[in-house]
């Protein structure tokens, strides 16, 4: 008997054989279709964008900030993809024509409403074991910004009119209160 659909492990080939209006992440060869952002959701991903890009480029940094859709390869095999809304590769050898080909250094997340157990629970371990430095999940529906420091095993929640310290950075402060949101 053939296997059902549904217990079909996928691969990175099958994402990328999708069409261009399709938007999918791969978590252990399940595909999870996401829908458009929100306006609220674009309107942070971009500020949050800005502002790391402006302070790596002032500092003269070498990390690299892109903003979804940019995929990230995470694991060794191909049963991982996913487009992390905001992502900061410092070590530029993970870098190819693919995008991110194994963890990066620091992770954002902001929550829609079908992301929520994704962000929350999966993405959270996949992240966390694949050696990723920071994660922040920025909840505007709860108005909560959730810092995980995996280096140092600890974990901060703020609100969205806080100073957030980043972890990867000594001098680095995302203020969302000043944030055009």
């Amino acid at each position: 008997m053939p296997a059902l659909k549904e217990n079909k492990k996928y691969t990175i080939e099958d994402i990328m054989a999708l069409p261009e209006n399709e938007h999918a992440e791969l978590i252990d060869g399940q595909i999870y279709y996401q829908a458009a952002p929100s306006r609220k959701h674009q309107d942070i991903s971009g500020e949050l964008y800005a502002t790391i890009h402006d302070y790596i480029k002032r500092n003269g940094g070498q990390c690299k900030v892109y903003h979804a859709p940019f995929a990230v390869l995470l694991n060794d095999d191909d049963s991982v993809y996913i487009e992390p809304d905001i992502s900061v590769i410092c070590d530029r050898n993970k870098l190819s024509d693919r995008g991110c080909e194994g963890a990066p250094d620091w992770i954002i997340e902001i929550v829609s409403p079908g992301s929520r157990r994704m962000d929350y629970m999966i993405k959270l371990f996949k992240y966390r074991t694949a050696g990723v430095r920071e994660y922040w999940i920025v909840d505007y529906a709860k108005d909560m910004v959730m810092v995980y420091n995996f280096e140092q095993n600890e974990m901060e929640t703020y609100t969205m009119a806080d100073k957030v310290p980043v972890g990867i950075y000594d001098n680095l402060v995302i203020d969302f209160a000043e944030m055009d949101i």
